[in-house]
């Protein structure tokens, strides 16, 4: 008797055996939820959920065409929420696809008030498009000076856009108290989690409406998918997002929903490593006479250092610091005399990244913006790969040589 017919005859058995299987999946740690979900969504038994690439359905089936779903999308989205730790989650084309698919949630005339060191190409994409086109208004704002955060607000105010840490100078907000005020002042919290994945903090259980990542980043962990992520609890925004994801159309392929599957498999691990190396680095740098400021929420000198430990199971793998007295061509010198680091705009990989966010992440920003936070050209940001330690040490300390 073949396998199939093996499952056919005994098939209360083997569904009362998928049901067991689900429930412990379900209830298990992070590590294991991340390794194992993904087979608790598929009913053929394979150790790998598969890349399905058909577009359409039959109609009795549980899906009827690929923008609307898509089996491994549909299995993708469910780890998400697992790991998160949300009812409902959307798969997007990549992060900056995330956060203004939400914004449709919006009409003319609504209010946003964002961080104001927040992620620069966000930034773009509100001053560029969200404002002048879509006619939203914006205000940005120092979350960290209550007055000014509490000004930001008006009448029309819908969306707080928050970050912590904030990119590339990891501030750390106090997510519980924004939630609260954001509940009072009847705004949705948006939080961007792209730094901290869902392994080292769970924004929805502090209180934020909706969640969004750079899934390009973390969670693929190897630098060749670009997807994003948008996460929610309640019921009337998933409504109400469901129907526009139908409609907008930024939807990924299967094989990127694939990759993020086979990324979120080893998520913990490389976070572990690289959050160790960060930690390491930071230590180093803060000791040295070259160093201007170091900034990094694992270390004591920072000032979001115990409210992150309040609020977040670790500190991440970005590393920012100014150089003493460096200009931006002494910045980029030192950048370009890095033999292990990629100089490059990106995070998250297996592979060290480094670069200088005014010429990257905010480089097409006003200069005044940039000076206004904080982000200037001595700025360097460093996003930690897994490589061993003591060659990052040995490769940082003699690209300070080439400058001094």
């Amino acid at each position: 008797m073949c396998i199939r017919d093996r499952r056919r005859v005994h098939g209360i058995l083997i569904l009362e055996m998928d049901k067991a299987k689900s429930e412990v999946i379900s209830s298990a740690g992070f590590s294991t939820r991340a390794i194992h979900m993904e087979r608790a969504e598929d009913s053929a038994g394979t150790l790998v959920f598969p890349i399905n690439t058909s577009v359409s359905f039959e109609e009795s089936g549980n899906f009827t065409y690929a923008r609307q779903g898509n089996p491994t999308r549909d299995a993708l989205e469910k780890v998400m929420c697992s790991l998160e730790k949300a009812k409902h989650s959307f798969v997007l084309p990549s992060g900056n696809g995330a956060g203004s698919f939400i914004t449709h949630l919006l009409r003319p005339g609504d209010h946003i008030l964002a961080c104001q060191d927040m992620y620069g190409g966000l930034i773009g994409y509100f001053d560029n498009l969200a404002t002048p086109v879509l006619n939203y208004s914006l205000t940005y704002a120092n979350f960290a000076d209550k007055a000014q955060f509490m000004a930001g607000f008006k009448e029309n105010t819908r969306f707080v856009w928050l970050e912590s840490p904030t990119n590339p100078l990891l501030n750390i907000y106090d997510i519980r108290e924004i939630a609260k005020v954001c509940k009072e002042k009847k705004a949705y919290l948006v939080f961007d989690n792209t730094f901290y994945t869902p392994y080292l903090l769970n924004p929805l259980e502090l209180g934020v409406d909706i969640v969004i990542h750079s899934g390009t980043k973390y969670i693929g962990g190897h630098s060749d998918i670009m997807i994003g992520f948008v996460c929610v609890n309640d019921e009337d925004i998933y409504k109400k997002l469901k129907e526009l994801y139908e409609l907008y159309g930024g939807c990924p392929s299967p094989f990127e929903c694939y990759l993020a599957l086979r990324g979120l498999k080893t998520l913990p691990v490389r976070m572990k490593r690289a959050q160790r190396n960060a930690l390491k680095l930071a230590q180093m740098l803060e000791k040295s006479p070259q160093i201007e400021k170091v900034f990094y929420p694992g270390l004591p000198s920072h000032e979001g250092y115990e409210l992150n430990k309040k609020q977040a199971r670790g500190t991440g793998a970005i590393v920012s610091f100014k150089l003493k007295g460096a200009d931006v061509d002494t910045s980029v010198k030192f950048c370009l005399a890095l033999h292990l680091f990629c100089f490059a705009g990106s995070l998250g990989g297996v592979e060290g990244l480094v670069c200088v966010p005014t010429q990257f992440t905010h480089g097409a920003l006003p200069p005044e913006f940039k000076k206004k936070v904080g982000v200037t050209d001595n700025l360097v940001r460093i996003s930690l790969g897994i490589e061993d330690y003591e060659d990052i040490e040995k490769d940082i300390t003699n690209a300070l040589k080439a400058i001094s």
